[in-house]
């Protein structure tokens, strides 16, 4: 029971590093002597210390002899800092609790078997199902090159992201739209479509209470680059880029003008004369995009299903109803013929934001 209080403790300390450490995990570690906490830390950048590091210093000399509870393998190689095995041993740290190996399976494991080998109690598991929820992005991409896709919506209660007019503002209320800009600060970019730039000229950035957000990078999906040079979204003062992704060979004579303003802009083959989605996958992991929010429209929205790219999804609701068939829908364009051919969630959860209800859901693996 000790055990899990004090890996919860990890993991607490773990989130704390959200939307910092990407393309790395997130991690927590405690360090605990004779049942009391003496010690604590994350990973708090990339590039920066490990949760490990942090944790055994905070610790100092009251490490040695003592437990390290940690929420992903500690590393035995040399990447953007040295190996934590290392420290551990140096510390003499006499037991590790570790909640689950790393998923990157040219080095899963040999963490552990060094840290066993040198005499230190191992323990794992602990927590494991939190652990792996917690870094669910990281795993998808150090084992695939792919980033989690997350697909997120407000709509009212008969399926309309927005009226016939094109109003989307706004759909839900204020406390749905503040934790979808900690989502925005949680992901490494957000996706939305030219359709979307062009009705509700967004910033696509991150504005939280504390002014403390990172903004995402923010890719376009414009087959034909026909966005505006003022749009709000070419126009932002972030550290965060923005993509502008259009058909293979079809704006050719356009991209100079966006890269001369800083604009990068990639290519992606087309199928039914969109952009594909699973194609232009490989190369955002590529720039260590670990985790991609695409926030619409309906057509960006259905071509992500099609394509099956997406991995989880988040639906906010509000108790709204528009009526009438002309409003624009969650997703545009033909779907499945039959309900056993629809697109099934798993592992759902619900969460209120005052009026409105969030439907938080895996999509099956088949």
């Amino acid at each position: 029971m000790d055990d899990q209080k004090f890996m919860q403790m990890a993991l607490d300390l773990a989130i704390k590093g959200e939307g910092f450490t990407s393309p790395n995990p997130m991690v927590g570690a405690v360090v605990v002597k004779n049942g009391k906490l003496v010690g604590g830390g994350y990973h708090e950048v990339v590039g920066g210390a490990h949760a490990e590091v942090n944790a055994i210093d905070a610790a100092g000399k009251l490490a040695s002899g003592a437990t390290l509870y940690v929420t992903l393998e500690p590393c035995n190689h040399t990447g953007r800092t040295p190996p934590c095995t290392q420290k551990i041993l140096d510390a003499g740290i006499s037991r590790v609790v570790v909640a689950m190996p790393d998923p990157n399976e040219n080095v899963a494991g040999g963490g552990l078997k060094y840290l066993a080998q040198h005499g230190l109690q191992v323990t794992t598991g602990v927590c494991e199902e939190q652990a792996r929820k917690q870094n669910e992005a990281f795993i998808k991409y150090i084992t695939t090159g792919r980033p989690f896709v997350t697909a997120k919506c407000a709509a009212t209660l008969d399926g309309r992201i927005a009226t016939r007019t094109g109003d989307s503002k706004w759909v839900t209320g204020e406390a749905s739209r503040r934790y979808v800009h900690r989502l925005r600060h949680a992901v490494d970019a957000i996706m939305v479509g030219i359709n979307t730039v062009r009705k509700d000229d967004p910033s696509l950035t991150t504005r939280l209470d504390d002014g403390k957000g990172k903004d995402p990078v923010r890719i376009i999906l414009d087959t034909h680059l026909s966005i505006a040079p003022s749009a709000r979204v070419l126009q932002q003062a972030s550290d965060a880029e923005t993509i502008l992704v259009a058909g293979k060979g079809l704006a050719d004579s356009k991209k100079t003008v966006f890269e001369k303003a800083g604009i990068r802009v990639i290519e992606a083959p087309l199928t039914h004369n969109q952009i594909d989605m699973a194609a232009l996958m490989g190369p955002l992991g590529a720039m260590e995009n670990s985790s991609l929010l695409i926030e619409g429209g309906s057509q960006v929205m259905a071509s992500a299903f099609r394509a099956g790219i997406i991995d989880k999804v988040q639906f906010f609701y509000a108790p709204k109803i528009l009526g009438g068939d002309d409003g624009i829908p969650i997703c545009s364009g033909p779907g499945a013929e039959l309900m056993r051919e629809s697109i099934a969630l798993e592992d759902i959860t619900v969460q209120r934001f005052d009026d409105d209800v969030l439907i938080e859901g895996y999509v099956e693996k088949t």
